[in-house]
């Protein structure tokens, strides 16, 4: 937090429609998804005819499961974000959608050491922000100060 003899860095109102999305998480996905499938291919390359002849379908099955449960998860967690409209914002969050008019919004915040943003709504309820992820730091920052530029010019 800026001393209060600092000057504020001044943040323009962007403009409407915007996106907002998490990049570190984003990138982790892609990144560790295709290292796990390369090793995972390597392994099953590695192995012997024989060795491989030795798996039944039921067990190849379950571990086709098990990579389409994680592949899942992992879009999951990748498609998160937060979309500014002139009615309001749409949040999604995993396989969950929120649209919120701009009136229902209260404060927009991300705590410092805060996973990411929360979005408190006039009702007292909180909505996680998890597109504004804590661990991009100043991207996320900015995207909060731009959130808020944004309500309150409403």
């Amino acid at each position: 937090m800026p001393a209060a003899s600092e000057p504020r860095e001044e943040i323009a109102v962007p403009d409407l429609p915007q996106t907002w999305r998490p990049l570190g998480v984003r990138l982790a996905v892609v990144f560790f998804g295709a290292l796990l499938a390369i090793v995972f291919l390597a392994a099953w390359f590695g192995f012997s005819q024989e060795t491989r002849d030795t798996y039944t379908p039921f067990q190849l099955s379950t571990l086709a499961v098990m990579i389409l449960g994680g592949a899942g998860v992992g879009y999951g967690v990748a498609r998160a974000r937060v979309d500014a409209t002139d009615e309001g914002l749409v949040v999604v969050n995993g396989f969950r959608r929120h649209e919120v008019a701009w009136r229902d919004v209260e404060t927009i915040r991300l705590p410092s050491g805060a996973p990411w943003a929360r979005m408190r709504l006039t009702d007292g309820r909180t909505l996680s922000l998890t597109a504004l992820q804590g661990s991009d730091g100043p991207r996320a920052t900015r995207a909060v100060a731009e959130l808020n530029a944004l309500l309150e010019q409403r």
